[in-house]
């Protein structure tokens, strides 16, 4: 009697090496929640010796400059990159304390759409967001709930 391995497998799910470490994607937008993620994945790292890519997500545009409100944008600008420097060198600390290999990439636009396109483009075996703790995201629709509805990766959402 003979196997198929793939039988009943997806044709578009992704297919790991499964020689290779585990590539573990985070959305970090420096919240509450999203530290909350980042611990969880790296621990997952550290149980089964792969990889975090942590993901800062910055939006284009922003609301002032949508509603034609005087904008600094040179301002806004360097502040996000201070920013993302912050939480570089934030999780890079929290990761080296528990020795998980961590990268960082900062993508401009939606988290959704970055968080996937990196998933993908890593062939991520997981991604890891924090739950959202803000009323707006329940009406409109949180980060995470977008991600379900996606199957680049399987997601773990972290409920603080």
């Amino acid at each position: 009697m003979t196997h198929d391995l793939d039988e009943g497998r997806r044709p578009d799910a992704p297919d790991h090496d499964h020689l290779a470490p585990p590539v573990i994607v985070v959305g970090l937008d420096g919240s509450p929640s999203g530290w909350d993620a980042l611990s969880w994945a790296l621990g997952e790292a550290l149980r089964s010796h792969g990889t975090v890519v942590a993901v800062h997500a910055v939006p284009v545009v922003d609301m002032a400059a949508a509603f034609g409100v005087p904008y600094d944008f040179a301002g806004v600008d360097q502040a996000r990159h201070e920013i993302a420097d912050q939480l570089r060198v934030e999780a890079a600390d929290r990761a080296a304390k528990l020795g998980v290999e961590l990268s960082f990439v900062t993508e401009r636009g939606d988290a959704t759409h970055a968080l996937a396109e990196v998933a993908r483009g890593l062939r991520a075996h997981l991604v890891v967001v924090g739950r959202s703790t803000q009323l707006w995201h329940r009406i409109t629709g949180s980060l995470s709930h977008r991600l379900t509805s996606r199957d680049d990766a399987p997601i773990v959402v972290v409920v603080p």
